[in-house]
């Protein structure tokens, strides 16, 4: 499609370009080839009059005309993403979507898991491709090529939309036999056993429960780190160690390997758990179908 001569999937590529500086994450952002891209980038110079983008080693530095433009070019692209959505019907049952949503694994097992037998019966060809907590992910949703994240409010990125999904206690979890779970549990013993905590992310983020853990003056003896939520109670059976997990998490799990849980020996703040769109997808009608979905199997689980 074509705007006084300019292809207006140009802008789209002008606005990757000017975030990425660079040619070659311009394109695998695109899913084009590089060469495709440069050829977008020399008709972009040829149409403004302006060379954009000027290379400087392994960067690309944008010209004055480029970055004076750079906000306008956003207000536009997301003006049309609007007024697109905004203008397109959503229907479950023979919808194709495919909606990309950024989770935990803690939330896949007691959300998504309970709740993919439904979405299956109502929206037959709608698809997921849940993405696991990364950097990355926060800026696809910045972008606008995320969907959904779902996280604890202190994680949410600033300046989109956010909803309450729901409030989460925190619990500490160990194996059925650890006799440190066999009466309730004392500050001074939660602190002096062994415990496994979880990290998330390539950058190795802490979650919301070790980041108020970290805060106590007392600090835990962690002996064990894991890259997930769902993997802590294996890790726990058989072993004296402690965790804290979520209480929704605890209980689902209790279900499939022999761990026991129980209050935390001390206040522990609740985490709020966020549902979080791009600020242009107000009006996608998709979205506000998934979002109802998933605080319905809340308020009914």
């Amino acid at each position: 499609m074509r705007f006084n001569g300019l292809d207006l999937n140009l802008l789209h590529a002008l606005d990757v370009l000017l975030e990425e500086r660079s040619v070659s994450r311009a394109a695998e952002r695109l899913n084009l080839s590089q060469p495709a891209v440069s050829a977008a980038l020399a008709r972009l110079r040829d149409y403004f009059g302006d060379p954009l983008l000027v290379p400087q080693g392994r960067r690309m530095i944008p010209s004055a005309e480029a970055l004076a433009m750079q906000g306008e070019l956003k207000q536009v692209l997301g003006a049309v993403s609007e007024l697109v959505v905004r203008s397109t019907a959503f229907d479950p049952a023979t919808s194709q979507r495919i909606f990309r949503v950024c989770v935990s694994d803690y939330l896949v097992a007691v959300l998504f898991a309970p709740l993919v037998p439904e979405l299956g019966r109502i929206a037959p060809s709608v698809g997921f491709d849940l993405i696991p907590p990364s950097e990355e992910a926060r800026t696809a949703l910045d972008h606008g090529e995320l969907d959904l994240l779902l996280t604890p409010e202190e994680h949410c990125v600033p300046g989109h939309p956010t909803e309450l999904l729901f409030e989460e206690r925190h619990v500490v979890a160990g194996w059925k036999d650890n006799p440190l779970l066999a009466s309730p549990l004392t500050e001074q013993a939660f602190f002096s056993a062994g415990h496994i905590a979880v990290r998330v992310g390539q950058v190795n983020r802490a979650s919301f429960a070790e980041s108020q853990l970290d805060l106590l003056p007392r600090k835990r003896r962690i002996e064990i780190t894991a890259a997930s939520f769902t993997t802590v109670p294996d890790l726990l059976v058989g072993t004296h160690r402690l965790a804290v997990m979520h209480e929704r998490l605890a209980k689902v799990m209790a279900e499939r390997v022999p761990i026991a849980w129980q209050d935390l020996p001390f206040e522990f703040p609740v985490m709020r758990e966020m549902i979080q769109f791009n600020r242009t997808r107000a009006q996608d009608r998709g979205l506000a179908w998934l979002v109802d979905q998933l605080l319905a199997a809340v308020a009914f689980g």
